[in-house]
């Protein structure tokens, strides 16, 4: 895993040591990706220049060095990531009489080019990267992001200056970086708690979207820039549905296991130490069941657990981890250790990031790369196969109130918006003091009008964004816009991919990338990381995934040929923290400093007014605000180190 950075600047007037010191300061931003080495390609007749940070998991020697030439001197690339099937292709390539000076996978992507063309050879990766290649003979960049974009890749223009890279720290770091924050994206914050691609939090700057590949082309003094999708999950979706699977579901549990015991094989090769993150849950279960029945030695396995009972998993991951026989290393984290995590988070996630398991990701990463250089992790089996409570609990309620006349649900909606604003905390017991919360969801539940509607509402967290930020005009996202999904028959099948094309690459695998590689550690997801898990996922018959109010029932299923039920069978708890009462006790200071009415004013970005409403209601115990609060501490907080 590594770090990439780069510009071109075409302005006209470049120099050699001007280029390579520029992306040398680009370079040393991101080094906490790649600690074991660097390197920079420069020409400055083109006035590009390419960098790289290396930590170095396969083939350790200097034939692994980028940037690298191809052998024909056409193409150099620098690449983050891992290519699991490159042995494979390597073989291929040397049959049709590529030699190669090494053993990377950086060398193996450069012959396929040379050999089949970029976007066929970008077809036939199985892995996750984030890749530039620069056509010296065609004066054209590429940037290509992987399918479901596990590894991140930023661009935009600055002046006459295009700068592309990793983290949004490296295209700071560039001396012609100037760019305003972009309201509009924080509108989009505000709602789901994370900038949803291809927007950033600065106007000019942007992130590639999964699957895609963008050519920037120069000639005559001008550039032309096109994006293109090589693979996406509505294709992927639709084919799956179009041609479902057709055997017994137990023949889908055989064909399951059997793919995924290969994405984790191929995901365990590495020069360096390895081992895999345990919560105890079902999907991390099933990766570290497979490493342990495909190694000759105890799997390393981390978790990372809480005093607070109702956030703990630690005894049952360790539990599991005592029957499959792992080599097991957990540790309890004190509030203390957890709340020192937080003045890290600005800097880490470069933007507005409010999912407050960022905390925990962190800390059992911290504590993984203490022993290892590789973890794998189970993230994507929720996405994949219908494990989020929220898929059952929006269908349910939308078969309950689906039936009723829009006037009516309407109506309703604003009873129950009224009934909120009545306090009832000094008047029911301490256990009936939140119901002003569930009556303020219910009438927003209501009012959304169809079962899309219901899903916005679902995933929102500040409902109107627009009324939040001072100039701000929230975006229209896929999220936001029926008419553009593809034809799935279920409301299910919608929401599970909404959720791989939102959620899953800018929450979930933001999250974990920048927690690992913030401490120089790479993860590895095998339902992800495999596009074979995913296609065959989408074939699967809907019951076969979700049945009588419960979902993974075959990750269950493959499951229970490792594992015993009762060691896995229990409610979903999540990866979180007790952000909630740590606003009211230990960060309370913290959080009024930077909820500030005057300071808010000041700033001018936020309304006060909403968030004054909503800190006062929290402290004081009658509801509790904690993800709508955390949305906009995360933002001050960014601010803060960002002005």
């Amino acid at each position: 895993m590594c770090g990439i950075a780069g510009f071109i600047d075409s302005s006209g007037k470049n120099n050699y040591l001007d280029l390579k010191n520029r992306v040398r300061l680009m370079m040393d931003a991101i080094q906490h990706r790649g600690p074991d080495d660097g390197g920079a390609w420069v020409n400055e007749e083109q006035g590009i220049a390419l960098g790289f940070r290396r930590l170095a998991i396969l083939d350790l020697s200097p034939t692994g060095h980028q940037p690298m030439l191809s052998e024909n001197d056409r193409y150099v690339i620098i690449f983050n990531g891992e290519i699991y099937n490159f042995a494979e292709l390597r073989s291929e390539l040397t049959d049709l009489g590529h030699s190669f000076r090494g053993t990377s996978d950086t060398e193996v992507i450069l012959a396929g080019i040379v050999q089949w063309g970029l976007e066929r050879t970008v077809c036939r990766l199985n892995g996750m990267f984030a890749i530039a290649v620069w056509d010296r003979s065609e004066h054209t960049l590429y940037l290509i992001r992987d399918r479901l974009g596990i590894k991140p890749l930023y661009y935009g223009w600055c002046n006459k200056v295009f700068l592309f890279g990793s983290e949004l720290k490296a295209l700071r770091a560039h001396p012609s970086f100037s760019s305003e924050v972009d309201r509009d994206s924080i509108s989009l914050y505000l709602r789901h708690n994370y900038i949803p691609a291809p927007h950033t939090i600065y106007t000019n700057i942007h992130k590639l979207e999964a699957g895609s590949i963008l050519s920037l082309r120069f000639s005559k003094g001008a550039s032309k820039k096109t994006i293109t999708r090589y693979w996406s999950v509505e294709q992927a979706a639709e084919r799956g549905i179009k041609d479902q699977f057709i055997g017994t579901e137990e023949q889908a549990v055989d064909s399951l296991d059997s793919l995924l015991r290969d994405s984790v094989r191929l995901r365990m090769i590495a020069d360096v130490p390895l081992g895999a993150f345990l919560s105890g849950g079902i999907d991390s279960s099933i990766i570290v069941a497979m490493m342990q029945a495909q190694s000759s030695l105890p799997v390393k396995t981390f978790t990372i657990g809480f005093y607070e009972s109702e956030y703990n998993e630690a005894q049952h991951a360790k539990a599991i981890a005592s029957r499959l026989g792992t080599d097991h290393t957990e540790l309890y984290v004190s509030p203390e250790d957890a709340q020192a995590v937080i003045p890290r988070l600005p800097a880490l996630y470069d933007e507005p990031f409010a999912d407050s398991s960022q905390i925990p990701t962190f800390l059992v990463s911290q504590l993984a790369r203490q022993h290892v250089t590789v973890s794998l992790s189970g993230d994507g089996g929720d996405e994949l196969f219908g494990g989020y409570t929220r898929y059952l609990r929006t269908n349910s309620l939308w078969a309950l109130i689906g039936w009723m006349p829009d006037s009516v649900r309407r109506a309703a909606g604003g009873f129950f918006s009224h009934l909120s604003k009545y306090d009832f905390h000094n008047i029911m017991p301490q256990q009936l003091a939140s119901l002003s919360n569930k009556l303020y969801y219910s009438s927003e539940i209501l009012q959304s009008g169809t079962s899309e509607g219901i899903y916005l509402r679902v995933l929102s967290h500040w409902t109107r964004p627009n009324n939040m930020v001072i100039n701000g005009h929230e975006p229209a996202t896929l999220l936001s816009t029926p008419a553009s999904w593809p034809a799935l028959p279920e409301f299910i099948h919608r929401m599970m991919y909404l959720d791989m094309m939102m959620y899953l690459p800018d929450d979930i695998l933001v999250k974990l990338d920048r927690a690992s590689m913030g401490v120089s550690l790479e993860a590895r997801a095998p339902f992800l990381d495999d596009h074979r898990v995913i296609e065959l996922a989408w074939r699967l018959p809907l019951r076969y995934k979700i049945r009588a109010g419960k979902g993974k029932l075959i990750l269950r299923k493959v499951l229970n040929r490792y594992l015993p039920a009762e060691l896995v069978e229990r409610p979903k708890m999540g990866f979180g923290v007790p952000i909630g009462s740590w606003l009211r006790g230990p960060l309370r200071e913290w959080a009024e400093s930077l909820l500030d009415e005057s300071r808010l004013r000041r700033e001018g970005y936020l309304n006060p007014a909403p968030i004054r409403e909503k800190w006062a209601d929290h402290i004081s115990g009658k509801n509790n605000w904690q993800y709508h609060l955390w949305d906009v501490l995360m933002f001050q907080a960014w601010l803060e180190q960002n002005p």
